[in-house]
């Protein structure tokens, strides 16, 4: 397909559904776009997906939840494929707050959010959603400097924002359906787009945030670039871990896009 599609909304881990989309990236195969609903005691929803598919997105979440019973919108960075449908949800869900950091809160006031609508959120805080507390987190790679991963305390799940993301031939149901190799280069690729500095990123630091994942040990890793990884951790680990030493991503420069665009006619 040449735009973008939604897929109907599914359950992806315990307590847990996916709103889940992918976008072509020509010349690489595909780039899922996920977020999550988590059906808490006062349940969050993780992201707000592609305003290019706003009303499918929407339909996707009255589906799955009465918008007015949403509590919490947890942005995890204010990139557009994060933040596509917010003003949207924050109509339909007036009793909700957006999950965010100071920094995310100034981006996000650009684009009109109103600060009664906001709950600032550290790394290393919880939010107490009833009947767990969520932990905001750092992950081991990231595109702006805003970001925060979740790791729920009751399901063992951890949200990673854009990192473990991986370009990918075509679509799969689960990262364990993709070949292995697959995975590691889709991953290492994603992950030298999204996250240039990992090239020049002390070892030992980032060792240090490879290992403090080991250490939350989660049982799901729901990231917001690949389909759901359940009990991979230790692969994703590894395969994050070669990103630094792949270089940074070069793009295709304007004759090989001309090429490509002919190709397509």
């Amino acid at each position: 397909m040449d735009s973008p599609w939604m897929l109907e909304p599914h359950p992806v881990a315990a307590h847990t559904e996916a709103l889940a989309s992918y976008i072509p990236v020509p010349g690489f195969g595909v780039l899922p776009v996920n977020a999550f609903l988590i059906r808490a005691a006062e349940p969050v929803l993780v992201d707000t997906g592609l305003a290019s598919l706003r009303q499918d997105f929407m339909d996707g979440l009255g589906s799955v939840i009465a918008p007015e019973e949403i509590r919490w919108i947890w942005i995890t960075h204010t990139d557009p494929d994060h933040l596509g449908n917010l003003a949207t949800v924050l109509a339909a869900a007036p009793n909700a707050q957006v999950v965010t950091t100071f920094l995310g809160m100034a981006k996000m006031s650009l684009h009109g959010l109103p600060i009664e609508r906001v709950y600032l959120l550290n790394p290393g805080q919880h939010l107490d959603v009833g009947d767990r507390r969520l932990l905001s987190v750092i992950p081991p790679s990231f595109d702006a400097p805003e970001t925060t991963g979740i790791y729920d305390t009751r399901t063992q799940i951890l949200f990673c924002a854009d990192c473990f993301g991986a370009l990918m031939d075509g679509p799969a149901d689960t990262a364990a359906d993709m070949a292995a190799d697959s995975l590691r280069e889709g991953l290492v690729t994603w992950s030298t787009v999204d996250a240039p500095w990992l090239s020049m990123v002390d070892e030992g630091a980032f060792k240090r945030s490879l290992d403090r994942v080991r250490r939350l040990a989660p049982q799901a890793v729901l990231s917001s670039h690949l389909p759901p990884a359940i009990g991979l951790t230790e692969e994703l680990l590894e395969h994050l871990a070669a990103a630094p030493g792949a270089g940074p991503f070069i793009g295709p420069d304007q004759a090989a896009l001309t090429q490509m665009m002919a190709a397509g006619a």
